[in-house]
């Protein structure tokens, strides 16, 4: 594995105007949210860490989602320290804590991406509660690093929150400009679609794809079969239904007896038994009007049986299809094969991409 430049920079520029790349204005924070703010953006962590390519680094010495999520984790940890000494001690000197290091001797690499979501938040709570619990009278507390920067408490949290919220975004910077490679196979889906359609997302996961098709003017409703997950994008402020698309009403309680314009399942329903992918697929031409789209992902191969590999901790059905077999499933479930398309991921499997339309 590549080594990851160090990071020498010395961020405290922060505190005195916007950064550029995250948009975060430390003049703007009122302190007394700071742990409520600190307690959002960990929230958005679990679903982050639960995408299949957690672990996996986007490029040559850049760091995973699983470890800039430890690096969180031990960020959340590192400041509840600190905040500690000010509040315990007058000016007090900073241990040194060297971020690189500390990835290297904690293996972040190799950590369970599920563990780490529990602790990240659990780390940001009790690091927030600190914060939530200072009095009025100590905020102008100071410290110091080793470096000789100096802090308050309340400049210490400005801080704090910009490394999380920046970290947050590199996530998901590094997350769109992999989901770049799928962006004209989604753009054919959604002129197939048309404008202003509604689509049945099946597997929403974090809501990534769907605000992509949001973006081009579609109508999303987000389902997914993890309640932890649905739980997340309803605190995002989205519509989200837990749904298991081979038992549950696929009609949306919103529009009921309006069927959709498209159905989308990327990488969703190779969780689908062989034997239940034709029943599942029916049902979902069932909820499509005629002439609707649909767009299939599944991975590509002749295995099918339960996994605990990726980052999700609890056995997960697996099942991968060769393409034409596949096909064959599409067109006996009502739909009719428009396009299929094979590209590479990032562990260098293969995906099969199928754009189909309701007969």
């Amino acid at each position: 594995m590549s080594a990851i430049e160090p990071d020498t920079k010395d961020w405290t520029w922060v505190l005195e105007r916007p950064c550029p790349a995250c948009g975060y204005d430390a003049g703007t924070l009122d302190r007394t949210t700071l742990g409520a703010r600190l307690r959002r953006d960990a929230a958005g962590w679990p679903a982050l860490l639960a995408a299949p390519d957690a672990a996996v680094r986007p490029a040559p010495g850049v760091w995973s989602v699983l470890e800039y999520g430890c690096h969180v984790r031990d960020v959340h940890g590192v400041f509840g320290e600190r905040v500690a000494l000010m509040l315990a001690q007058d000016d007090p000197v900073f241990g040194s804590w060297d971020q690189d290091e500390a990835a290297l001797d904690g293996r972040y690499q190799l950590q369970h991406p599920a563990t780490v979501a529990r602790e990240l938040m659990t780390a940001a709570d009790t690091v927030a509660a600190a914060y939530d619990a200072v009095p009025g009278d100590a905020w102008g507390r100071r410290g110091r690093r080793s470096d000789g920067s100096v802090f308050t408490v309340e400049t210490l949290g400005r801080y704090h929150l910009h490394d999380v919220v920046h970290h947050a975004h590199d996530v998901r910077a590094a997350a769109a400009a992999v989901d770049d490679v799928l962006g004209p196979l989604r753009e054919r889906f959604a002129a197939m679609v048309g404008a202003g359609g509604r689509v049945l997302e099946i597997g929403s996961g974090a809501g990534r794809d769907a605000a992509a098709l949001e973006a081009l003017g579609l109508a999303v409703r987000r389902t997914d079969v993890a309640p932890g997950l649905v739980e997340l994008l309803c605190a995002d402020g989205h519509d989200a239904d837990v749904l298991d698309p081979l038992v549950d009403d696929l009609d949306d309680p919103r529009r009921p007896g309006t069927p959709y314009d498209g159905v989308r399942a990327s990488a969703s329903l190779l969780h689908v038994a062989r034997a239940d992918l034709p029943v599942v697929l029916a049902r979902l031409a069932a909820a499509t009007r005629p002439g609707g789209a649909l767009h299939l992902s599944v991975k590509q191969g002749d295995g099918e049986g339960w996994s605990t590999h990726g980052s999700v901790p609890a056995p997960r059905r697996f099942t991968s299809w060769r393409a034409d077999a596949l096909a064959a499933v599409v067109a006996g479930a009502g739909w009719e094969v428009a396009a299929q398309e094979e590209r590479e991921g990032q562990r260098g499997e293969t995906w099969h991409q199928v754009l189909a339309r309701r007969r």
